[in-house]
C-alpha cells in the first residue's frame, strides 16, 4: 500500500482548505516534503491549485529544487494542457504527472501523453461529487466547474485511452476530516484494472483502514491528516508569510473548529498502525 501525501501549492505555499475552499497558507513546499520523504512516503503529489485557471503550471522552480533532495517518485499536477507542458515538468524533475481539466477538454492528450511518454507516467485526476440520483458527477479546475460528465464512465474511458493510473478525489469530504467516500473509492476501482489512488476526507488512522479495505484503493492521498501535525511539531511561523495569503492559521488567529474532527499523525505512526491491521506496506 502506498502513502502518498498530497501538497496543494498556491504560488511559493502549500495551502490547505476545506472542500477546495478557504484555502490557508501552511508553509513551504520544500520543507514538508523533505519531512515526508525522511519520514518514509512512498510518493508525493504536488498540486498547482490556481494553475488551470491561469493555464499553465508555475511549480517548475519547486520542482527542481524538491528532485534534488527527495528520491521517491513525484507527481506534479495543475495546468497541464498540452504534450509540451508535461514534458516540461518531467524535464524539471517530476516522474509524473496528474492531468484533468485539459483530459475532459481533450481526452485524446491521455492517449498522446501515454503514447509520448508511457503509461505509467499518466495519471487521470478524477474530482468527484455525488449527485441526488447517487451518481458521481466529474469537476475540473479545482473543483470548480461541473462537467456532467459520469466519474466512473470517465475513469473506465481514461484507461482505454492510456492512463496508467487514476487519482479520485471526493470534493464533498475534502478536508473535512470525516472520512473518506468509500463508495466513491469503490465504484471506481471495480470499474477499472489500472491502480486507484483514493484522495479526501482523512481524518484519523481508522479512516485510512478503511478505503483501503472498503474503497479497494491501491494507494492513499493525505494532506490534512499529515500537514497540520506536521505544523504543530515543527512550529511554522505566519511571520515568514505576512504578505502572501491567508495566514491566520500560522498566527494562530484562525477559527479551528473545521479541524475538530482531523487528528494528526505521522506516517511512520500511520504504518505501525497498517501493518498492525494486516495492510502490508513498506516501512522506512
Amino acid at each position: 500500500m502506498r502513502i502518498i501525501p498530497r501538497l496543494d501549492i498556491k504560488g511559493p505555499n502549500v495551502v490547505k482548505g476545506v472542500q477546495f475552499e478557504g484555502l490557508r497558507v501552511l508553509g513551504k513546499p520544500e520543507d514538508f516534503a523533505k519531512y515526508y520523504y525522511d519520514s518514509g512516503a512512498d510518493e508525493l503529489i504536488y498540486m498547482d491549485v490556481v494553475a488551470s485557471l491561469y493555464g499553465r503550471n508555475g511549480l517548475l522552480d519547486i520542482i527542481e529544487k524538491t528532485s534534488r533532495e527527495i528520491f521517491i517518485p513525484l507527481t506534479v499536477g495543475g495546468g497541464l494542457r498540452s504534450i509540451e507542458d508535461i514534458r516540461t515538468v518531467l524535464r524539471s524533475g517530476a516522474d509524473k504527472v496528474a492531468i484533468n481539466t485539459a483530459a475532459i477538454q481533450n481526452p485524446d492528450l491521455i492517449h498522446q501523453a501515454s503514447q509520448t511518454f508511457g503509461a505509467s507516467t499518466i495519471i487521470v485526476s478524477i474530482e468527484a461529487i455525488r449527485k441526488p440520483n447517487g451518481k458521481y458527477e466529474a469537476y475540473v479546475d479545482y473543483g470548480r466547474e461541473a462537467t456532467g460528465v459520469d466519474a466512473c464512465e470517465w475513469a473506465i474511458k481514461a484507461e482505454k485511452l492510456g492512463a496508467g493510473e487514476i487519482l479520485v478525489t471526493s470534493i464533498a469530504n475534502e478536508g473535512t476530516g470525516s472520512g473518506f467516500d468509500t463508495e466513491l473509492m469503490c465504484r471506481i476501482s471495480k470499474s477499472v484494472s489500472i491502480p486507484v489512488i483514493g484522495g479526501g476526507g482523512a481524518g484519523c488512522l481508522q479512516h485510512v483502514t478503511e478505503v483501503i479495505n472498503d474503497g479497494l484503493v491501491d494507494g492513499v492521498s493525505l494532506a490534512s491528516i499529515l500537514h497540520y501535525n506536521f505544523i504543530k511539531q515543527y512550529s511554522v511561523s505566519g511571520s515568514d508569510y505576512s504578505n502572501e495569503g491567508n495566514v491566520q492559521y500560522l498566527t494562530h488567529q484562525a477559527n479551528t473548529a473545521s479541524l475538530s474532527r482531523i487528528h494528526g499523525a505521522t506516517i511512520t505512526e500511520l504504518k505501525q498502525y497498517l501493518t498492525r491491521n494486516g495492510v502490508a506496506c513498506r516501512q522506512s
